[in-house]
């Protein structure tokens, strides 16, 4: 089980993840913050990212900030 720090950024005009120096992601999304669209979006790319299932991955913190603490089981 991995966690990381994820800032993320929603209504961005193309998906895109970078990850920083120290470890954590910054993650433009084309989804608004609306009804969980965005952390839906989330979810979906980095299960793409880091090839594991969507049910892998949780939004351990911050699920309504944009700084958010998620955990990958399998990795």
């Amino acid at each position: 089980m991995m966690q990381k720090r994820v800032k993320v950024k929603p209504n961005s005009k193309q998906q895109k993840i970078e990850e920083l120096a120290d470890g954590s992601l910054t993650v433009h999304l084309k989804s608004p913050p609306v009804d969980g669209k965005a952390n839906e979006e989330l979810i979906k790319l980095l299960a793409k990212k880091f090839d594991v299932a969507k049910s892998s991955i949780r939004i351990k913190s911050g699920a309504t900030s944009r700084q958010k603490v998620i955990e990958i089981d399998g990795i």
